[in-house]
């Protein structure tokens, strides 16, 4: 290892106010990886990507706050490369000394990195490969990408999963393999159709399912409730009837909000009512769980033995509409089972709402990967680094 030149794909693309990091966490989850592989004497060299700029170099999506950030958090200088394959990054790299570490700029400034095109994406992934003698697969929060990066790199360098892909993995693999039961998942965030696959793999494995956050209203208007301004998915209602009666038939106790906090509209001083779930004034739009919600929900994960929680019970980032999403993860932290917040909007919840995260026993750093391998789908990551 020493004396190599390991080319590390990780998973930085953490949410930024400016040039100010708000939640580091996949910052801090890439260190360990980065640590080993520099202490054993390797020329450590970062990819990461950052939003989505769409094949152009845009300066608010640059990774340069995320080398300070992350100069900061391994003790140790951090080389910052202006550009991913250019003049920058050969030039940072050749003057790597061993077990020193540096970055690339964004991965997504280049076309090829997401490009469709195999020809493309192989021009770009044969330059950044060019760069290394070695490739660790360390971005679990990418790894259901087709991307140069994460697919074809891989296969054109000895590899190896990091230490972060592989915990991830075994988590993975504990919620669809022998799982203790009770088996709880929790399922929020806005959308019906961000879930569909992972609900219908699911209704074969849980014992309860709880539905909350934006995507509870298409189920309760599916049940022929009013849902007033409330999110809704119209064109998702047949899928959603299609649910509740496997759930039905399979004996999933499929748990839906019983009130909800009904505010005059979408803001974060609006006024509000806690109002049945099955009766929500048309002109109201629900933006939480209420209480007894949280309290029904709580009484569902208390026995838990195993629970996978995926999505927001309501708009978090307000804190008048924070109350359901923080219930639902000290419910998670009293519960005895074993727990999985798998990632996104759930992971960023938990840190703003200030909860110890070592209260769960994991916080997955991919929510759409997570939510991809629990649908039972190969991701092409994964499959770049067994093969």
């Amino acid at each position: 290892m020493r004396g190599r030149r390991v080319l590390v794909r990780a998973d930085l693309n953490v949410p930024l106010d400016g040039e100010t990091i708000t939640d580091d966490g996949r910052i801090r989850a890439s260190v360990p990886t980065i640590t080993t592989l520099a202490d054993r004497g390797a020329k450590v060299v970062v990819c990461a990507h950052l939003g989505r700029p769409k094949g152009q170099v845009k300066a608010e999506f640059s990774l340069k706050p995320v080398a300070v950030r992350l100069r900061e958090l391994l003790g140790r200088d951090v080389a910052f490369a202006t550009d991913v394959v250019g003049d920058s990054a050969r030039a940072t790299v050749d003057g790597l000394q061993d077990g020193q570490v540096a970055l690339l700029e964004n991965l997504r400034y280049e076309p090829g990195e997401e490009s469709k095109d195999d020809a493309l994406r192989g021009d770009f992934a044969t330059r950044l490969a060019g760069l290394a003698d070695l490739y660790v697969g360390d971005g679990f929060g990418a790894v259901h990408r087709k991307h140069a990066s994460v697919y074809d790199v891989p296969r054109m360098l000895p590899h190896a999963a990091g230490r972060l892909v592989l915990a991830e993995v075994e988590v993975l693999k504990r919620l669809t393999e022998d799982t203790e039961r009770p088996y709880v998942v929790v399922l929020g965030g806005a959308k019906v159709s961000d879930k569909l696959g992972v609900i219908a793999n699911l209704l074969s494995k849980v014992d309860r399912l709880l539905v909350g956050g934006g995507m509870a209203y298409t189920f309760l208007k599916a049940q022929g409730h009013e849902v007033g301004g409330s999110l809704l998915q119209e064109d998702q209602l047949d899928q959603v009837r299609g649910f509740l009666d496997e759930a039905a038939k399979r004996g999933v106790d499929l748990v839906l909000p019983v009130d909800v906090l009904a505010a005059t509209h979408f803001a974060e001083d609006a006024p509000y009512d806690v109002v049945e779930a099955t009766a929500i004034p048309a002109d109201r739009e629900g933006l939480d769980i209420g209480p007894r919600t949280r309290e029904l929900f709580a009484s569902k994960l208390a026995d838990a033995r195993t629970v996978f929680w995926n999505g927001p019970m309501g708009v978090f980032e307000f804190d008048a509409f924070a109350g359901g999403t923080r219930a639902v993860a000290e419910a998670l932290i009293a519960s005895e089972g074993y727990s999985v917040v798998g990632g996104g909007d759930s992971a960023a919840a938990v840190r703003k709402l200030g909860l110890p995260e070592d209260g769960f026993s994991h916080i997955s750093t991919g929510g759409g990967a997570s939510l991809e391998y629990l649908e039972g789908k190969t991701l092409p990551g994964l499959a770049a680094l067994e093969g």
